[in-house]
């Protein structure tokens, strides 16, 4: 080539560059599920659970830091609406879910290949992950994945009339809120969604009853010794509002749980004392009151915050209230009130308490408990 002529394409070249190609687009969970080509790409979504197996991902109890759950929605169930994403050793400190729980329901965008994981649709040897102000890359990767916001954003829609509101004002607003939209169950569509709500994440054919800690096989449901059953922790007779769909068959206080040790408990307020109970080691009772196990007092507690706020006494059921007493009978009251605040300020909600609370809401009664969002809000309304 005339050196006069390549001087002047190296100064064109120089001047004006070639055309760069447009950056490629984030992609939504559903985008990736379909684009399975073995192509990178970065793809944003909800972290909802663990996968196990193809078909299998855990929602608590997580067992390791190898791979994560992603969908378009902070509130699905459905394996098949989840991009399962592999987390390799650089980002296991970061984004397991064994070593951090409290993931769950956050947003995380992250760069890898796209390629099938467990045989289902998955993200693989990702060379960038982030979630909220964290950013975390490989040493190997060159580019870095936009921070995202988390799932907060989903409640806040929810609760959008609430938020700002204290005392009476704010127990007004949750009661609408938690009234709204909801799907009541019958008394015999409660064994099934126990045995989802309640499965033990340690084995999928089995439920985790309440009080006592006890794994046991779903089908063992029912009446006789050696079964479980359905335990209301707002008891029935508190407002006598028995098994009719509405507070009887609310999930939000229904437990599965031993017959006998349903039965021992039978209509008990809740404090602390008493004596221990055979067969449902760390619980104790004496004649007007039942004290849970410590793994549970702060659930029990949100449990019956929730009832009295959801059932104000016009939707033909009782004013639900919670008092500062035990021994209430079958008045429409259950206590002791400042147990149960203590209770809640030191068992705190769990990633087991949410993600029960999510599966409700996206899958059964549409309807959540607020003081598991938000338990900033018992002092608020409770004191």
């Amino acid at each position: 080539m005339i050196p006069a002529l390549t001087g002047i394409l190296v100064a064109t070249i120089t001047v004006f560059g070639f055309p760069q190609p447009a950056a490629a687009a984030t992609l939504t969970v559903a985008q990736a599920i379909s684009s399975q080509t073995g192509a990178s790409a970065t793809v944003s979504g909800y972290i909802v659970g663990e996968p196990t197996a193809t078909d299998t991902v855990r929602f608590s109890s997580f067992t390791g830091d190898t791979a994560l759950a992603i969908a378009d929605s902070a509130s699905t169930t459905s394996t098949g609406s989840m991009l399962y994403v592999q987390i390799t050793s650089s980002y296991r400190a970061s984004f397991g879910l064994l070593t951090n729980p409290t993931l769950i329901g956050k947003k995380l965008t992250v760069t890898g290949t796209l390629t099938a994981y467990f045989a289902h649709a998955g993200l693989k040897s990702p060379t960038s992950m982030s979630l909220g102000s964290t950013s975390t890359t490989s040493p190997t990767a060159t580019s870095t994945a936009t921070a995202s916001p988390t799932a907060s954003s989903t409640t806040d829609t929810y609760y959008a009339s609430a938020l700002g509101k204290t005392g009476t004002s704010l127990k007004s607003a949750l009661h609408t809120i938690t009234s709204s939209g909801v799907t009541k169950l019958s008394y015999d569509g409660v064994w099934d969604a126990l045995k989802v709500t309640d499965q033990d994440p340690s084995n999928s054919s089995n439920v985790k009853l309440f009080y006592s800690g006890i794994s046991r096989s779903k089908t063992l449901n029912g009446g006789s010794s050696g079964n479980w059953n359905r335990e209301h922790v707002w008891p029935q007779s508190h407002g006598d509002f028995g098994t009719s769909a509405g507070p009887g068959t609310d999930l939000h206080h229904l437990r599965p749980e031993d017959v006998t040790i349903n039965a021992l408990r039978g209509n008990l307020d809740f404090d602390n004392g008493g004596s221990a109970v055979s067969g449902a080691s760390g619980n104790y009772s004496d004649s007007d009151s039942w004290e849970p196990r410590a793994a549970v007092k702060g659930d029990v507690a949100r449990m019956l915050f929730y009832m009295a706020v959801r059932y104000s006494g016009d939707d033909g059921f009782a004013d639900l209230e919670v008092n500062n007493v035990t021994g209430n009978g079958s008045v429409p009251y259950t206590g002791k009130l400042s147990t149960l605040i203590a209770w809640h300020n030191a068992d705190p909600p769990d990633s087991a308490e949410k993600a029960r609370n999510q599966l409700i809401y996206s899958s059964y009664q549409h309807n959540r408990n607020p003081f598991i969002d938000h338990p900033e809000w018992v002092a608020s309304i409770f004191g």
